[in-house]
């Protein structure tokens, strides 16, 4: 066991928050995108859209969950190391398993209803209301088919359950997890080889799932592929953990990684037609690798720092990913008939969602029962009693969420 307790990481914290709601930035610019995404994302409109959002959509796509993933992984094994197996399980059964019962039965109504609405609307159909009301009209509209965007919180909950079974295994072959961690200590340390090692790893897991990338499923009857796969980026997190003494050996050419992740997703992007399936694997698993070291560099570089206001946005980013995709699935439909650019339309329906989901976490959740459920506490409302949180925070990692 690991004596002591591990500071609260702001970089990580903050990092894990804003991949989730860079979910917001993507679920917005699928609509306006100028490719169509059939059933994974029904509704296109069909006036006002560019290529950009399809461009912007693959690059948040390439990073997000991964680097979330990872993050999570690396808060599971602290759960799992620092108190106990048990209550590690508790913990997420409290801040995983049911606010994804709970929210998918709450928002399974109200997501049907607005895809059925925003569809109706940009096809131009008559009676557009009546038609997204009729499921209603039997009790089988109670009955979740699918789980939109909560299915990172249904894979995380099984991807958990493996990992407590990963770790009491391991913790009873100590000659192997000393050689383990020395393994990685050793990858950690040299910024060359983490990414090749991270490019290998992830390059022969889309080689065993025969995919250039995984297509991540939402259907309640779980997917092999979208479970592996992040299966392996959640145990890179945990053993990044066990080398959490090296994190900030990772700001080490953070910049050059980060230029150079950039180009490798344009070279992916506007070349993809060049590359055969292999390389397209490859050259995928290289983007991911260089993106996630990059990005986490530079948040351990800039955000490694106790801010209030970082630490409110982290604290609520939470509820504003669980509620913000019906906003996000209408907002589209109200705005249909108004004659303005796509980019103005994407701002109108992100702002319009933020602002909404910053209100309701503000007035309705953060100091209350809701909070509590969610995040384990309730929290100040004002950014000054968040301040006077700052030395406490030193003392209480983030074992939340």
């Amino acid at each position: 066991m690991i004596p002591h307790k591990t500071e609260r990481l702001h970089a990580l914290d903050s990092l894990r928050a804003i991949m989730m709601l860079l979910g917001l930035v993507l679920h917005t610019a699928l609509t306006y995108s100028s490719k169509t995404y059939g059933k994974g994302w029904p509704i296109h409109d069909p006036t006002s859209n560019n290529e950009f959002f399809h461009y912007l959509m693959g690059w948040i796509h390439m990073f997000r969950m991964p680097i979330f993933f990872v993050v999570a992984g690396f808060f599971g094994a602290m759960l799992f190391y620092e108190r106990s197996p048990l209550k590690m399980l508790k913990n997420r059964i409290n801040r995983i398993g049911l606010p994804f019962l709970v929210f998918l039965i709450l928002l399974y109504p109200s997501i049907l209803f607005s895809f059925d609405y925003t569809i109706g609307v940009f096809e131009g159909n008559k009676n557009v209301l009546a038609n997204a009301l009729a499921p209603f009209s039997s009790i089988s509209f109670l009955q979740p088919e699918k789980t939109f965007h909560l299915w990172f919180l249904y894979y995380l909950g099984m991807i958990t359950l493996v990992s407590i079974g990963l770790g009491i295994l391991f913790n009873k072959l100590p000659r192997l997890t000393n050689r383990i961690n020395k393994s990685f200590n050793w990858i950690f340390e040299k910024p060359l080889i983490r990414i090749l090692f991270l490019t290998l790893v992830t390059f022969l897991t889309l080689l065993f799932m025969n995919t250039t990338w995984v297509a991540t499923s939402t259907n309640l009857l779980p997917d092999q592929n979208t479970f592996i796969f992040y299966l392996v980026f959640y145990l890179v997190g945990w053993v990044l953990f066990k080398s959490k003494h090296l994190l900030n050996n990772l700001m080490r050419f953070d910049w050059l990684v980060m230029i150079l992740a950039i180009m490798f997703f344009n070279i992916k992007y506007f070349y993809r037609d060049l590359f055969n399936f292999e390389l397209k694997m490859l050259l995928n698993a290289l983007v991911v690798s260089t993106l996630f070291f990059g990005i986490t560099g530079l948040f351990l570089r800039y955000g490694s720092k106790h801010s209030a206001r970082m630490r409110y946005i982290s604290d609520a980013s939470y509820w504003i990913y669980l509620i913000h995709l019906p906003l996000t699935i209408i907002l589209p439909a109200l705005i249909a008939d108004w004659d303005l650019s796509p980019f103005i339309k994407f701002l109108i329906v992100l702002g319009t969602t933020t602002l909404i989901c910053v209100i309701t976490y503000h007035y309705f959740v953060r100091a209350t029962f809701i909070g509590k459920f969610l995040n384990g506490k309730k929290y100040a409302r004002k950014l000054s009693e968040i301040k006077e949180m700052k030395e406490f925070s030193k003392l209480k990692p983030v074992l939340d969420k």
